[in-house]
């Protein structure tokens, strides 16, 4: 891949353990001259890839003008500029607005993708989301809270479908979802587990059913930087799949 210093360069930093970063990504950070990073989430030690030099800028304290002002000046002093989100940036990574302002300022980029943390946190928990009969779709959503949610996406409205879902940026409304959740049709003996920095060397996990998952929640005092899990591809029950049963006829195996 050849880096380019007129565009700026969206990066995935992954779930948090730093060497969950793409290869990709890895370069664009060991390389870039300016670095923005979003600091309530990324973990600081992915900093060290940095260059020495670098220029280390943290939007937890930076308003989008502020963000997007860096970004020009950099570009406009032929500077390479990576915006470093947490995750991969297309869930909850607000970088339509960025990437609105850029193109106002004739300002290209490119995006990196990156691991999100509902991948890190399925890997931590050993779990399909997708298990054969059980679920096959999975929900990533999050509880109304200052951000309105269209009442369309409701949890209340997506738990009548009771399959696989990933609630992000909810556990301080824990009571909240739970009730959403409830009220919607997941019986309350659902098994729900909360994942606290998942992948990061402080990850706790605290798992239950949607009857007892708030108590245990709040006794390990979890109200951020969480995903709460619900589903019965959390549960015991499982089916095999088709694809490698010896008996079932693909294009590529005949079936015994």
């Amino acid at each position: 891949m050849q880096l380019n210093k007129e565009l700026v360069y969206f990066v995935g930093a992954g779930p948090g353990a730093p060497d969950l970063i793409t290869l990709r990504g890895h370069k664009c950070l060991s390389e870039a001259d300016v670095v923005i990073y979003a600091g309530s989430l990324v973990n600081p030690e992915l900093l060290d890839y940095t260059k020495e030099g670098a220029e280390i800028y943290n939007s937890a304290y930076m308003d989008l003008d502020e963000i997007i002002a860096v970004m020009r000046d950099s570009v406009r002093q032929n500077k390479f500029v990576v915006r470093l989100h947490t995750g991969d940036m297309s869930i909850y990574g607000s970088i339509r607005e960025q990437t609105e302002e850029l193109d106002k300022l004739n300002i290209g980029y490119e995006c990196v993708p990156g691991v999100s943390s509902f991948l890190g946190a399925a890997s931590e928990l050993k779990v399909e989301y997708t298990v054969p009969e059980i679920s096959q779709s999975l929900i990533i959503t999050r509880m109304e809270g200052r951000t309105p949610v269209s009442k369309l996406e409701s949890l209340k409205s997506f738990a009548s479908h009771r399959t696989s879902m990933v609630i992000f940026l909810s556990a301080s409304m824990i009571e909240g979802v739970q009730k959403e959740l409830l009220d919607g049709g997941y019986p309350s003996d659902t098994p729900a587990l909360v994942i606290y920095k998942a992948t990061w060397e402080d990850q706790k996990i605290v798992r239950g059913t949607l009857e007892n998952i708030v108590e245990r929640v709040k006794k390990e005092g979890i109200n951020k930087t969480a995903l709460i899990m619900v589903g019965d591809f959390l549960g015991k029950s499982f089916n095999y799949s088709k694809l490698y049963d010896k008996f079932f006829e693909t294009e590529y195996r005949r079936g015994k």
